[in-house]
């Protein structure tokens, strides 16, 4: 019995090293696996953009600038805020208009009408910063490079303008209070998702916290704001600016097709034109719905074109970088350096503009004359309509000169006889008239 406790101390002190080396051992396991968490975890947590005050005005003093242009050259702008509320939420929509006669704008309805909309998605600052840089310069201050001051100012001269900065004011300030990645408005709906085509379908990977469409059709008071006034307004042309990629966007949003008929050709004309000319050919060019990889159903352009039956509606999307993580939204949307800054605005304003000179030749054809009235200024004489139409026809099958003017002169003995047997018909017509009243008032009167 005696010998027990000396072997159990004897044993208590063999097996306390090997304990003490086996703590030793986990402790040091479990000191590594956390550094080699944290070190995973450094490498998988992105690194958040701020938001480069050197590039990006605020919405207070961007709205600020804009209120100061605007009082320099009241000649040519005005500007608007409008108000809307929804339980209990309320909103504010400022929309500033442009025209070289600010002073005629209501009694000229014979114009261009181009609405323009910048800043629905929160978080797409750049969207705009190009604003801002298209009314400078339609103020003037500013200046567009290698473009023909003449045919600028020709194309101004018909236009009205109308330009909304910031959409989403109330999920911009959102954004400038550190929620980056928020697109939404001030009480989480997506306005472009707020419309009534095609409104509250859901796709397989649909995301509230991207998508989220409202509890109906125009719940939002930004969405009702802008629906009036493109009704009141009844713009030729409507622009949805975002950012997120480069692209050039027309209806669908909600299905991958674009519109029949030749007005949609005239449209993608003018888009792939457009990539032509400012985008190097690298912008996507189609349906929204077709290009961009998902479908978007309850889209502002898709109501504008196909409810407000607006010919030209288009979605721009002016900026995005493929590689910036998805968590770093303001890098992914937004240029965080100044010379990829300076080329966003200045070539995107230059599209723009381009596009302003395309709509309103656009606005001669016949899609576009039955909307705006009648211009008797616009009527050319029959002569020199035929003669263009040979002459095209000559150049086109190289036809010879002594064809062409034996066309003239046989179409026009033919107009001419047209003309004459016209006013011939109408002159027997007239000249019956009197005697039919003759002859009532020649017969007795009847007795009832």
């Amino acid at each position: 019995m005696a010998l027990f406790p000396i072997r159990h101390r004897r044993l208590r002190f063999t097996i306390l090293p090997f304990c003490l080396m086996l703590f030793y051992a986990c402790f040091s396991i479990v000191d590594c696996r956390r550094s080699v968490n944290y070190v995973s975890h450094q490498q998988r947590q992105p690194s958040i953009t701020p938001i480069n005050r050197d590039l990006y005005h605020t919405s207070a003093t961007l709205m600020e600038e804009i209120k100061k242009l605007v009082h320099r050259h009241q000649d040519r702008f005005h500007m608007e805020t409008f108000t809307g509320s929804n339980k209990g939420y309320q909103a504010e929509l400022n929309v500033v208009t442009y025209s070289q006669n600010i002073n005629e704008i209501e009694e000229d309805k014979s114009k261009f009408r181009i609405l323009l909309s910048f800043g629905q998605h929160a978080r797409e600052l750049i969207t705009s910063e190009l604003a801002l840089k298209i009314l400078y310069i339609l103020s003037e201050d500013q200046t567009l490079p290698k473009r023909n001051p003449l045919l600028l100012n020709r194309t101004l001269q018909n236009t009205i303008i109308k330009v909304v900065p910031i959409e989403n004011l109330n999920g911009r300030k959102k954004v400038e209070a550190g929620e980056l990645c928020e697109r939404r408005n001030g009480r989480g709906v997506d306005l472009n998702r707020n419309w009534s085509v095609d409104w509250g379908k859901k796709e397989k990977d649909y995301d509230p916290n991207e998508e989220n469409p409202g509890s109906g059709p125009f719940s939002e008071p930004e969405a009702q704001m802008m629906r009036k006034l493109s009704r009141s307004f009844k713009p030729h042309l409507w622009v949805n600016v975002h950012s997120g990629m480069e692209a050039l966007f027309m209806p669908y949003d909600h299905k991958n097709t674009t519109p029949p008929g030749e007005q949609s050709e005239k449209m993608k004309l003018m888009l792939e034109t457009l990539n032509h000319l400012h985008c190097e050919d690298r912008c996507v060019v189609g349906s929204g719905g077709g290009s961009v990889g998902y479908l978007a159903h309850g889209t502002t352009t898709d109501y504008m074109f196909e409810v407000a039956n607006i010919p030209m509606a288009f979605t721009f999307e002016i900026y995005g970088d493929e590689k910036a993580s998805y968590k770093d939204c303001f890098k992914m949307f937004n240029p965080v350096d100044q010379p990829t800054f300076n080329r966003v605005v200045n070539e995107w304003s230059a599209a723009f503009f381009s596009m302003f000179e395309m709509g309103a030749h656009e606005m001669k054809m016949k899609f576009m004359e039955d909307r705006a009235p009648f211009n008797v200024d616009n009527l050319i004489s029959i002569d020199d309509y035929l003669k263009g139409y040979l002459i095209e026809r000559k150049n086109r099958y190289a036809e010879k000169t002594e064809l062409l003017e034996i066309g003239l002169q046989e179409m026009r003995t033919y107009f001419r006889l047209f003309l004459l047997s016209s006013i011939l018909l109408m002159f027997m017509f007239c000249s019956r008239i009197p005697k039919s009243s003759t002859s009532r008032s020649n017969m007795p009167p009847v007795t009832p």
